[in-house]
């Protein structure tokens, strides 16, 4: 049997197998992305997990190339950017990752599966809560869990190798790069809220080097060294 044809016996999760092996090829290997580890990972994470509602029962939906939104005012981001992210932070086997913004725990899950250990900030009770059941409901245990301020970062976690986060900032904020490890990383979008750059911030010799990865667009980074509110 051919590998991308349903199985009879189990042909939704088959669906969904399939719709991942297709967002790899199409969506992520056809854009330049060569990060073996990340495309491994990407084939394997099953994205349905981390939506609700009549897109969980739909796998063209589910790995559309395209963000789903998640209610209360959030997002999951597009599989390519989630990909892309990952790639450029470049987590390792025995790396320490803080991730900004848990979201419905997706992107958690990837780093998780990259990484030793994940620190994940969530600024929404609602979305940490339903993220930490969904994670160990899939037995992932090398995930930390904290409800607040991500803009603050988790200075008791720190220094951390690599620091990702999946808002919006309008500056880099100085609270997370004074928690990178010496040549640590961090990826994340900093811009007015209707377009980004996403940055790759490294530390090196004790200087901060920023460079442009590309253009994006994501949800606001509210917080102390955030946004103050949401912008309008």
């Amino acid at each position: 049997m051919s590998p991308d044809r349903p199985d009879d016996d189990h042909p939704a999760d088959d669906a969904f197998a399939q719709a991942r092996r297709s967002m790899v090829r199409e969506q992520l290997q056809a854009r330049g992305l060569r990060h073996a580890r990340v495309l491994e990972v990407m084939g394997r994470v099953p994205r349905e997990h981390f939506v609700s509602g009549s897109r969980a029962r739909s796998p063209w939906s589910v790995y559309a190339d395209s963000a789903v939104p998640v209610g209360r005012g959030q997002t999951l981001s597009q599989p390519y950017m989630v990909a892309r992210m990952t790639a450029d932070l470049d987590p390792q086997p025995g790396s320490r990752i803080l991730e900004i913004g848990t979201g419905t725990g997706y992107q958690t899950a990837v780093l998780a599966a990259l990484a030793e250990e994940v620190w994940t900030v969530e600024r929404d009770p609602v979305l940490a809560e339903g993220a930490r059941e969904r994670l160990e409901a899939l037995g992932i245990e090398n995930v930390h869990f904290r409800y607040g301020d991500g803009s603050l970062g988790w200075p008791e976690g720190a220094p951390f190798d690599g620091i990702l986060v999946t808002a919006g900032a309008p500056r880099i904020p100085a609270p997370l790069v004074g928690q990178l490890a010496e040549d640590g990383r961090m990826v994340i979008p900093v811009g007015p809220p209707d377009l980004q750059e996403l940055l790759l911030v490294e530390v090196r010799g004790g200087e901060v080097r920023s460079r442009v990865l590309t253009e994006c667009r994501f949800v606001p980074l509210v917080g102390e060294a955030g946004w103050a509110s949401p912008p309008a």
